[in-house]
């Protein structure tokens, strides 16, 4: 996903971002196969994603505003992998329908999804454990090298190549839980994916 437009440069981006912030190499609604978006502006519905184990292998952490079409800014993590591996993917959005009252979507996976150059934007994560390996905390955005940045980002004006990042060769995460905004991949592969639309609250957490 690319982050070019609809952003604000966030200069004083000072969240610290604890190694868990890794849990957000996951998968979401809307992925695309093959390139990447140019950009777009998110919806602004916030959404569940969650995981018994997740494992990246090239990973970076960043900071940015996503913007609404109406212009409303929200802050983010963007969180990236060059690989990720999930067992027990869960993804959900419940909505408000007129008349009809609380439906939820929801999106399961079987064993070993696998998605590759994957991004997400996350207003809130955690894991139960989380193991990374080489762990940079507090470089500079733009010298982030073993992991991805979304290339829209690196390519905008709105990109701060001097904001808070993090970076890791690789991650073990397991009862991951992440409150995402927007995340997308290159490539995108779920064994046994379903696709669910229930009356009522089934969220993944």
């Amino acid at each position: 996903m690319s982050h070019g437009c609809g952003r604000t440069r966030w200069k004083r981006f000072a969240l610290v971002l604890v190694p868990s912030t890794a849990a957000a190499a996951a998968l979401g609604i809307g992925m695309a196969q093959g390139a990447l978006a140019a950009s777009f502006f998110i919806s602004g519905e916030r959404f569940q994603f969650a995981a018994d184990t997740l494992t990246t292998r090239g990973t970076s952490i960043y900071g940015m505003v996503d913007v609404t079409r109406e212009g409303r800014h929200v802050p983010v993590v963007v969180t990236g992998a060059r690989h990720a591996t999930i067992e027990g993917l869960c993804e959900s959005v419940a909505v408000e329908i007129p008349v009809l009252g609380l439906y939820t979507l929801r999106i399961t996976g079987g064993d070993r999804a696998e998605a590759r150059d994957i991004f997400i934007d996350a207003t809130a994560l955690s894991a139960g454990r989380a193991t990374l390996n080489n762990l940079d905390v507090g470089v500079a955005a733009g010298s982030i090298t073993k992991g991805p940045i979304a290339p829209g980002d690196r390519n905008s004006g709105l990109f701060d190549p001097n904001g808070f990042a993090q970076q890791a060769t690789s991650a073990i995460l397991t009862d991951v839980r992440v409150n995402a905004v927007a995340i997308s991949a290159a490539t995108l592969s779920v064994p046994d994916l379903q696709v669910t639309v229930r009356q009522g609250s089934h969220r993944c957490f």
